[in-house]
């Protein structure tokens, strides 16, 4: 080799060597998972711990709150990570383990810790948190709700309270009737003679269906059934009525039961169908708070019928709240994964992959849904008061009560406001987790993801407790009603307080001089103000138009079904919106810069998805709703800055989440293995290898290979 050729091959292994260190530097700079969670929450310019404790309501409910997930984690018969494996009568078995952990804590700690306790626990057990509940806020919040004092210490005495002696259902729906309760088929006829009430199914339809309990576990029902005296029908009232022996389980006589088998979720609650054939029951197991029927057979209705609203309302404004929580779970899902997960290049001079989330795309799919369980969340705190305060009213106020329209006032914003706010709320998070399973790609199909358990688990939802169509239609109705006393000049309540103002508001537009002025919460409000208005004053003029043209009120609610649906979904989004501003504004100094950001959010992509409306009646102009659909984006870049600090302060732990993708350290792809490594261990016999070896091994007649088809060219 000559002295150049040498130096020329000497130069190329240097060459060669000098891309190593290059390499190794490129190498070092590719992120784990975990550092690129780590990096993510090194972003936070607020106290995550702070906000943390402003969601729950004060320090003291955080520590309670972490008190509980440690307690359930640590307790073997709550361990959930097999629970995407099980199979329904296993899960049921399971669910009857864990009342005899939970009972205790029923008189041993005071209502607001023990309902904090249970609102954990529908977080990772909702099957289990509606087993129990059945019991508690069905059967037991009956007699608490529709018994006199004396007819609730005599079934607190027989072991209602303390789960002792009795299990208890709740028999209301039936096979051919639900949101209408009215229209109940079953039977409670008073037999003067023997001082008893016989409770009868007369028609396959009138069978009581899905009866949470029934199939398996209940002893004791409260049935729903219409009361009839002497031939004379009074409606719908509650009885209650043994369904099986305390000591044999055997059945009461004249009482069927069985299982209505396997659900779309929520398997943990064993329920069934009921027909009674002639069963009789005393007298004083009507419950007779409201409405009472004496020895001699008179029946003394209830002065205001309105009063007994009070019991519907209690289990709709639980399920805003439980809207909020699982919105905030799912988000907590999709977005830590969306941290962490890698897919092309926005860049090419990036030497690593762009996570999901840095995509304007993906961040325009989450970043609302995160605003949205924010919004959520605090409506369910500010409604949950209003309920709270509306009970206090009602357990102290007297028919002759001089305030009683006052409160009567309240009854009615509070009914219709939580029928509404169950159907927005619940229909919002339902579409909020598919949104979120959907942006996991293909891992979220899988069930050990958690997103497919929590959608079929939430969607029961959308129907019980009274349908969600039917439900703002309810309030629709109240609107409709609330329009109509304005015309005549009565002030309306806080929650509908923007129809006091029709006049300013029918025709405002937005007044702004700049278009940077939108971003501002009480154009934001004014806006929902005037749009809702204008909504709910078309509803109440299509009404009163049915009525001039001979229609019944009933018929008239009917035909304008339509506009009484819209102008409940716009006074929704207005409404929760505002919850949301009022809770920024109540927040500590340190928490509103970031909580302002979120909350614009949700009020610039509210009215992005509904800017007909806004167009409709004027109040934003073609290029200030482009200015608004442009803010949206900014809002989704700039809350997308800090979302995993705004996901940490849910302070959901891993067990909680019961997700690999979801895991707080962002290690997902290692949990994810491991998971499905351990759920489905490799080396297990075949399961059914016998019938691929029968398809393989199988005779076939005609085993000579097929000839080619060589015809020539012609």
């Amino acid at each position: 080799m000559t002295k150049s050729a040498a130096t020329q091959h000497m130069s190329q292994i240097q060459s060669h060597l000098q891309v190593a260190p290059c390499a190794a530097q490129e190498e070092s700079r590719i992120k784990t998972p975990i550092e690129s969670m780590a990096e993510e929450r090194e972003k936070a310019t607020f106290n995550v711990r702070e906000l943390t404790y402003y969601l729950d309501g004060g320090e003291k409910f955080t520590k309670v709150r972490e008190k509980f997930m440690m307690e359930l984690e640590r307790d073997p018969t709550f361990r959930m990570y097999d629970m995407y494996d099980v199979t329904k009568d296993q899960i049921r078995e399971r669910t009857m383990e864990k009342f005899r952990t939970i009972v205790h804590y029923v008189s041993a700690e005071p209502v607001p810790i023990f309902t904090l306790r249970m609102q954990t626990i529908s977080l990772i057990d909702p099957g289990f948190w509606t087993r129990f509940g059945v019991h508690y806020g069905l059967f037991f919040g009956a007699l608490r709700g529709s018994a006199t004092s004396a007819q609730f210490s005599h079934w607190v005495s027989k072991g209602a309270l303390a789960l002792n002696g009795m299990v208890g259902c709740f028999a209301m729906t039936e096979l051919g009737h639900g949101s209408n309760v009215a229209g109940l088929e079953t039977t409670a006829t008073f037999d003067e003679t023997s001082d008893q009430f016989i409770i009868h199914t007369p028609t396959i339809t009138a069978t009581k269906w899905w009866i949470g309990g029934a199939a398996h576990t209940a002893t004791h029902c409260v049935v729903f059934a219409q009361l009839i005296v002497r031939g004379k029908r009074y409606g719908t009232k509650s009885f209650v009525v043994q369904l099986r022996d305390t000591h044999t389980y055997g059945l009461m006589p004249g009482v069927n039961i069985g299982d209505i088998g396997k659900k779309m979720g929520r398997d943990g609650i064993d329920n069934g169908w009921i027909q009674f054939t002639n069963v009789r029951i005393p007298r004083t197991n009507m419950l007779m708070k409201h409405t009472k029927v004496s020895r001699a057979g008179e029946v003394k209705e209830p002065p205001m019928a309105q009063l007994t609203y009070g019991a519907l309302i209690q289990g709709r404004v639980a399920m805003v709240v439980d809207s909020g929580n699982i919105a905030k779970k799912a988000i907590t899902i999709a977005g830590r994964y969306a941290a962490v997960r890698r897919q092309f290049t926005s860049n090419p001079h990036d030497v690593q992959e762009t996570k999901l989330i840095d995509y304007a795309i993906h961040q325009y799919r989450l970043m609302p849904l995160l605003a949205q369980a924010y919004a959520f969340h605090f409506t369910g705190v500010e409604t949950n008061k209003l309920y709270e305060d509306l009970m206090d009213q009602l357990e102290s106020t007297q028919p002759d009560d001089p305030t009683m329209n006052q409160v009567l006032d309240t009854l009615k914003e509070t009914h219709a406001t939580s029928a509404g706010l169950k159907a927005f709320c619940t229909w919002g998070t339902l579409n909020a987790i598919e949104a979120c399973r959907q942006s996991l790609g293909g891992h979220g199909y899988s069930a050990y993801t958690g997103l497919a358990t929590t959608y079929n688990d939430f969607a029961v939802h959308c129907t019980w407790e009274g349908d969600n169509t039917i439900l703002t239609l309810q309030l629709g109705r109240y609107l409709v009603n609330c329009y109509r006393e304005v015309i005549t000049g009565k002030t309306q309540p806080d929650g509908v307080s923007y129809l006091n103002h029709l006049d300013t508001l029918l025709n405002q537009g937005c007044a702004v001089k700049t278009n940077e002025e939108i971003l501002d919460f009480d154009i934001i409000q004014q806006a929902w103000g005037v749009v809702s208005a204008n909504v709910v004053k078309k509803a109440g003029e299509d009404f009163d138009a049915c009525l001039k043209q001979g229609l019944s009120p009933e018929a008239a609610y009917e035909e304008c079904s339509q506009a009484r649906l819209a102008a409940a979904k716009i006074h929704s989004f207005g409404y929760v919106f505002r919850r949301f501003t009022q809770a920024v504004r109540n927040a500590p100094e340190g928490l509103r810069p970031i909580l302002t950001k979120v909350c614009l959010l949700y009020g610039l992509y509210s009215i992005e998805q509904n800017a007909g409306f806004f167009l409709q009646y004027r109040y934003f102009t073609p290029s200030q709703m482009d200015y608004v659909r442009a803010q949206v984006n900014a809002f989704c870049r700039a809350v997308r800055q800090e979302y995993i600090p705004l996901i940490d302060a849910f302070n959901y732990s891993d067990y909680m989440i019961n997700s690999p993708l979801g895991v707080y350290d962002g290690n997902v792809y290692e949990k994810y293995f491991d998971q499905v490594k351990r759920q489905n261990p490799v080396g297990q016999p075949h399961p059914y290898l016998p019938l691929i070896q029968s398809l393989l091994r199988r005779d076939i007649e005609d085993d000579e290979p097929l000839e080619d088809d060589d015809d020539d060219d012609e």
